[in-house]
């Protein structure tokens, strides 16, 4: 597929107009203020992977609502003292998967939360164990269009709560330093990544590759792809429900939990990605940050596109340089190979 979306030169300058609802903090804070009457951990379990030099347990901790959402734990076998921790956050349709299945940051030294997807998990991988109870509201059978006529029934209201809550887990689990903490994700992970980044205070930093749930409407007229395709099917069938649908996706456009982070971001994408166009990308890279001054310019972020990949974006290339990044700005010696 060639590039489909703008030329590199104009996403290096894209800053969409948005259509933010006014009441878009107002609705997040009283979403996030009864998630936060819960105690954040259920419970940590030790697992036996026969795993030598990692450590993993089994967690639960409270979501939205008050749901129990699992999530593995893991940290290096010979560690002392409080870690830095990277939350990661997984793709569409993923669950959290088998406890072996994701090394690279614990490898690198961090203690590592890695989030189950409510309600998702049977599309690819290796399933996961979180149920979404308030799955009910009408909507198609996807999680992108879960309840999306209203934005109190969505479902992406319900999974970045639950990221949220996420890191307010990690923060309790013992051997962690809750002032480093990073949001990693890769698609729907990098979406959620993203809305943590503009709803936590005191995030250490945001790696964000090819991000869901940005530039929403432009991805709905760009792409048939992925979720965007769900969401564009079930438009098909309930003909003038757009506006109703809109007004829900506005309430979790990534763009504008971009403009509210402050955190240290690094961001990656594939200029030739149908399924979360670069324009996305670009438009909450370009506005990362620009609530807490002018045009965001004073928040360290930075880009890496890739202008022959699509989806995959630059997959072990885009690791390395987010581990040389991390290890820079949490303070630590980078692992070999940083860019």
């Amino acid at each position: 597929m060639p590039a489909f979306d703008l030329p590199p030169g104009e996403l290096e300058q894209y800053r969409p107009a948005l259509g933010e609802p006014a009441d878009f903090d107002v609705f997040w804070s009283d979403t996030l203020q009864e998630a936060s009457r819960h105690e954040p951990l259920v419970s940590v379990a030790p697992v036996e992977t026969g795993l030598r030099l990692t450590r993993t347990w089994d967690v639960t901790f409270r979501g939205f609502a008050g749901d129990p959402v699992r999530a593995w734990f893991s940290r290096p076998a010979d560690a002392d003292g409080p870690l830095p921790a990277v939350v990661e956050y997984v793709g569409y349709g993923r669950g959290r998967g088998l406890p072996h299945e994701r090394l690279t940051w614990v490898n690198a030294g961090y203690a590592h939360l890695l989030m189950d997807n409510r309600g998702q998990g049977d599309q690819y991988g290796n399933g996961g164990a979180t149920a979404d109870p308030h799955a009910v509201a009408p909507g198609g059978p996807g999680p992108a269009v879960r309840g999306l006529l209203a934005p109190h029934d969505y479902h992406y209201r319900r999974l970045i709560t639950d990221a949220v809550r996420a890191v307010a887990a990690v923060r309790s689990l013992p051997g962690v330093d809750g002032t480093r903490i990073a949001a990693v994700g890769n698609s729907q992970g990098g979406g959620l990544a993203l809305a943590v980044a503009g709803l936590v205070p005191g995030l250490a930093a945001a790696l964000v590759t090819a991000p869901l749930l940005c530039g929403i409407r432009r991805a709905l007229d760009l792409t048939d792809a992925g979720p965007y395709g769900e969401i564009a099917a079930y438009l098909s069938v309930h003909r003038g429900r757009e506006r109703a649908a809109y007004r829900t996706l506005s309430y979790v456009e990534g763009v504008s939990f971009a403009r509210r982070a402050h955190a240290p971001a690094h961001f990656g994408t594939g200029l030739r990605d149908t399924v979360c166009p670069p324009s996305g990308t670009y438009a909450a890279f370009n506005r990362y940050g620009e609530t807490g001054g002018g045009a965001g310019d004073g928040v360290r972020k930075e880009m890496h596109a890739y202008p022959y990949n699509g989806h995959e974006g630059g997959e072990a290339e885009q690791v390395r340089r987010q581990l040389g990044w991390l290890a820079g700005v949490l303070g630590r010696e980078p692992a070999t190979g940083t860019a």
